[in-house]
């Protein structure tokens, strides 16, 4: 006779349940302190079932940090679509990561735990989403250029290392607001597009000049 307090449900209801229960666990405590066992105990099914579920603890752990990455990047894909230019492109995105931080912090959580392993699928993972992000502000910073620059693979180099710094600030930032910043997420928002807007609108001008180096004749 089954326990009347254990529910029969399907395999897809058991597996999406086991998800939420585990990134609730996952983003609480972060990866490296949850266990299977905790995870089979809080869902109210044996260990065994879960591995069979979902092979290992990394695989789940991907699981729910696909939900994460999927709904960040849907989120900033949303808000850019009908951008009028890149500036606004880059101010929504903005505006949509530290939103998205203020309404799903488990999600945040998730995606960007630091207790994670440094090797293995699960960085792999967590790359993979890092670099969509990079991409929209890549993209963004290169569309502000003279077309003819676009093709210069210096220009390029140069526009990944500034996107690079950008998704470096932005998570730093939100790492800061999430332990106590005394601001909103708005207000952290718009703290870092007034920062680094200015400094992408002059990278972009083409008349920019060049720091002048040592053993340069003056202008």
């Amino acid at each position: 006779m089954a326990s009347p307090s254990r529910t029969r449900l399907s395999r897809e209801d058991r597996m999406e349940q086991t998800l939420d229960t585990a990134h609730s666990l996952f983003a609480e405590r972060g990866y490296a302190a949850v266990t299977m066992d905790e995870i089979a105990a809080a869902v109210g099914v044996t260990k065994p079932l879960i591995y069979n579920y979902f092979g290992n603890k990394e695989s789940l752990y991907i699981a729910c940090m696909e939900r994460s990455g999927d709904a960040l990047v849907e989120a900033i894909s949303l808000a850019v679509a009908d951008a009028a230019d890149p500036s606004q492109a880059f101010e929504r995105g903005v505006r949509a990561f530290f939103s998205f931080i203020d309404t799903d912090r488990a999600a945040w959580a998730v995606l960007f735990d630091e207790t994670l392993p440094h090797g293995g699928e699960v960085i792999e993972r967590v790359s993979y989403y890092r670099s969509q992000l990079l991409d929209f502000v890549a993209a963004s910073t290169l569309s502000r250029m003279p077309a003819k620059a676009r093709q210069s693979e210096s220009v390029r180099t140069e526009v990944e290392a500034v996107a690079t710094a950008v998704i470096g600030a932005a998570e730093a930032m939100g790492r800061w607001w999430l332990a106590g910043g005394s601001m909103t997420a708005s207000e952290a928002a718009e703290l870092l597009i007034s920062t680094v807007e200015p400094g992408l609108l002059a990278r972009s001008a083409p008349n920019t000049p060049k720091a002048v180096t040592e053993g340069d004749p003056p202008a």
